[in-house]
């Protein structure tokens, strides 16, 4: 069996990433290569987007960078959640474990929602709500399969 080939899901800017991680650090790229245990050629291809490192080898890099593998593959604006979303999630934060755990819940729901209609092509049905007879209020789907 073949290995995985992890390319093609590493950013175009990882050499820039990765260029600019080393020489925060005042490293040269022999450096970076000696701390590595890499020929110097490989640092210079993985900065010039010439070849792209494997799992285990950012991994490697990232540790021996001490930085995050998500900080070194990522850029700040293709990871995480945007500002508006960040401050809900502090919010959160100060919940207490009950209301924490409803609302984790309620996003579990939402993502599994979306998945299925990314998978299915489907939307959620719309619902109505009425009332029985007893006054009480009652979601019934509006359609029929």
């Amino acid at each position: 069996m073949a290995p995985l080939d992890f390319s093609s899901w590493l950013p175009m800017d990882f050499g820039d990433r990765l260029a600019a991680w080393r020489k925060q650090r005042g490293w040269t790229q022999a450096q970076l290569a000696e701390a590595l245990g890499l020929n110097l050629t490989q640092i210079k291809r993985y900065e010039t987007g010439a070849s792209q490192p494997s799992l285990d080898a950012l991994r490697t890099i990232a540790l021996t960078l001490n930085v995050s593998l998500d900080e070194l593959v990522f850029g700040d604006t293709e990871r995480g959640p945007d500002e508006a979303l960040k401050l809900k999630f502090e919010a959160i934060r100060q919940f207490d474990e009950h209301e924490r755990a409803i609302a984790e819940g309620v996003l579990d729901s939402l993502i599994v929602q979306h998945q299925a209609k990314r998978l299915f092509g489907r939307t959620a049905e719309p619902t109505a709500n009425k009332q029985s007879r007893s006054g009480k209020r009652i979601s019934e789907s509006t359609s029929s399969r």
